[in-house]
């Protein structure tokens, strides 16, 4: 059982639960949760053990007095708000879709024709979602939060985002804050999956340490520390028919060719240029996770909010990942019970946080309020 504090902590865009499950972990009391999508809710509903009173709600609506309210809370009483805002403005893999030069330049290559890829945009597209940020700020004043987590994609400091998130740690720095900020890599902190998240960590009692790493991730980490955890270790037990998932199944026009890709490879390993007798694919024509296929050997890539039918990763056994699967990858426990059709079961997954990142993090802002 985690040690418990004192300190109370609010969830906001809490998604299927992976701050406020961590902050659960992290020894946090766990007072509220607040989420806009209504299947998310019932993911939340599902494990409400772990997260509080859970509102499902736009942020912009609230005030700081109304989070504390809803959760219980007088005004003086120790707070910590953690949240990542929706990271799609921000996200790297928009830089290549906006304006399609990009897909000009794969048609181009797979033509056989030399092309020079586009620079990605540096112009920032409109989306509202981009001042959730600030709506995220509003209510750590508005509550008189002690400390707070925020998170979000690496991208957020592009030159076309970084804008937004300095924006967010000077008013962060001018309203009394000690910040902290690092980048969290998933693998270090015993996740089968090699995602980052840009983490800033805000305490108004003293700077916020920044979490020791607890695996090693590369030859020339830290050898005294436990090796990353494989994607065949994270998903060991959950390949028997009891977890069979009909969308699991794979079926048309590349199916062979999923077949024929080594675990832990992509498409590329049907092209010329990884020496295949009989190509069908010519490198760099593709996204790099068309056909990409984990290997059981080592962590995980990045799961994918909104994949199409044909982007991993795949599992090494020819099939899509089941629902239990990536939660495992995302640091999930088991019996974590997550809500609602295969597409939102997938989004909800890949927009989380990962649970033992979270746990570091807002322990972290827990032993400086404490």
């Amino acid at each position: 059982m985690p040690k418990q504090t004192s300190v109370n902590v609010i969830d906001l865009f809490a998604g299927a639960g992976g701050l406020s499950l961590g902050a659960h972990q992290a020894g946090g009391k766990v007072r509220a949760s607040v989420e806009l999508n209504s299947v998310a809710c019932k993911t939340l509903h599902a494990n409400a053990k772990y997260h509080g009173e859970i509102v499902e709600g736009d942020i912009c609506s609230l005030t700081g007095s109304d989070l504390r309210k809803i959760a219980g809370l007088k005004q003086k009483e120790p707070l910590v708000i953690v949240g990542g805002p929706p990271c799609q403005p921000f996200s790297k893999a928009a830089y290549w879709t906006e304006s399609g030069e990009d897909a000009a330049y794969r048609r181009a290559r797979a033509k056989g024709i030399e092309a020079e890829r586009p620079a990605p945009p540096t112009e920032v597209k409109d989306d509202n979602r981009r001042d959730l940020v600030m709506e995220f700020w509003r209510l750590v004043v508005e509550s008189n939060a002690n400390g707070f987590v925020f998170e979000n994609v690496p991208s957020i400091k592009h030159p076309r985002n970084r804008p937004i998130y300095e924006g967010l740690v000077k008013k962060a720095l001018e309203a009394g804050y000690e910040i902290t900020e690092m980048t969290a890599r998933a693998a270090a902190f015993g996740v089968a999956q090699t995602r980052e998240r840009v983490v800033l960590l805000g305490s108004k009692k003293c700077k916020p340490v920044a979490p020791t790493e607890t695996h090693c991730i590369a030859e020339s980490g830290d050898l005294l520390l436990p090796s990353a955890v494989t994607a065949g270790e994270a998903l060991d037990g959950l390949n028997g028919p009891e977890f069979f998932e009909p969308e699991e199944v794979i079926s048309g026009r590349w199916a062979q060719h999923l077949a024929e890709v080594p675990p832990g490879g992509n498409y590329k390993a049907l092209t010329e240029w990884a020496g295949h007798p009989n190509p069908t694919f010519v490198a760099e024509t593709r996204f790099w996770n068309f056909l990409l296929k984990l290997s059981p050997s080592r962590p995980s890539w990045t799961i994918a909010a909104s994949p199409g039918p044909w982007t991993g990763p795949f599992h090494w056994e020819n099939r899509r990942l089941r629902t239990p699967e990536l939660a495992a990858l995302q640091g999930f426990p088991r019996e974590y019970i997550v809500e609602g059709p295969r597409r939102e079961r997938i989004r909800q997954m890949g927009n989380a946080v990962p649970v033992p990142v979270a746990e570091a993090m807002i322990r972290s802002i827990l032993e400086s309020l404490e």
